[in-house]
């Protein structure tokens, strides 16, 4: 059991290890640009890069929206199925079911 004990703390009467290990361990923990500060922020980085990824397909969606509604039988078609808008001679009848009611 000595031997082991002395066996390592051998390495660390050496001053050059020494200093490498709190070199070392103050790198990767105590400094402003440790590697705990790294992990945090490459993954406040995937995340922001997930978050631009789907403001670009609502981007996408959007300007899909913009073009169809640009026409007039698409606003037409918009104004009929989101505003129930009708012209003079028609007549609309909404047909709901069960299952499509909105309840409380």
């Amino acid at each position: 059991m000595a031997t082991f004990k002395n066996k390592y703390l051998k390495l660390f009467k050496n001053w050059f290890i020494l200093i490498l290990v709190i070199f070392v361990v103050w790198m990767l923990f105590f400094d402003a640009n440790s590697w705990l500060i790294h992990h945090e922020l490459n993954s406040e980085i995937d995340d922001l890069e997930n978050e631009k990824e789907y403001y670009k397909k609502e981007i996408e969606k959007d300007n899909k929206a913009i073009k169809e509604l640009s026409t007039e039988e698409g606003l037409e078609k918009f104004a009929r199925e989101e505003y129930y808008m009708k012209r003079d001679n028609e007549e609309i009848f909404i047909i709901e079911y069960e299952d499509s009611l909105k309840t409380k």
